[in-house]
């Protein structure tokens, strides 16, 4: 009968280490989550040590090269730290306001923010066949081979368990 209460409590103990394992969030990831969709995709990149990453693309208007880039604070928020880009007009400033510096070398403008942070961004896929890459670790995520184009993505950084990243796709496919 002992032994029997040992056992029962032995799989007892076994099964909540197993859920605890299966439902806690303990690894942050870099999130691009569908949004506007009745059956949203979720999209991992696993976080290291690394803070920075950067978000490359060709402007859809000016057809130039635009590169912003990011840190991940210690509690996962996003601080936009600079952009640089080409050309100035629709959604490329040519000015800095209160908080940033606008410098120009080499007909590339560097706009720098000083303490810009935010919990997320939206990123529109645009259906325009150009470049749109999520640099991080030395490696470029092309993402339009993943996102769909057309499609808004919340990107954001927060801690997953291992069932959602299940449901969602890996982005370096590890």
């Amino acid at each position: 009968m002992k032994s029997r209460k040992i056992l029962f409590l032995l799989t007892f103990l076994i099964g909540i280490v197993m859920l605890i394992i299966w439902f806690y969030p303990y690894r942050q990831m870099i999130i691009l989550e569908e949004v506007r969709s009745e059956q949203p995709k979720a999209y991992y990149l696993p976080l290291h040590e690394n803070r920075n990453f950067q978000i490359q693309y060709i402007h859809s208007i000016h057809l130039s090269n635009v590169k912003e880039q990011y840190r991940i604070t210690d509690n996962g928020k996003l601080r936009f730290e600079f952009m640089q880009y080409e050309d100035v007009a629709i959604g490329l400033p040519g000015y800095a306001e209160e908080g940033e510096t606008l410098q120009v070398e080499d007909g590339v403008y560097t706009l720098t923010f000083e303490n810009r942070v935010i919990d997320s961004f939206v990123l529109y896929v645009g259906r325009v066949n150009t470049d749109l890459s999520l640099r991080y670790e030395q490696q470029d995520y092309h993402l339009k081979e993943f996102l769909q184009k057309g499609h808004s993505y919340e990107f954001h950084v927060a801690k997953v368990s291992n069932y959602k990243m299940l449901k969602g796709v890996r982005l370096n496919e590890k």
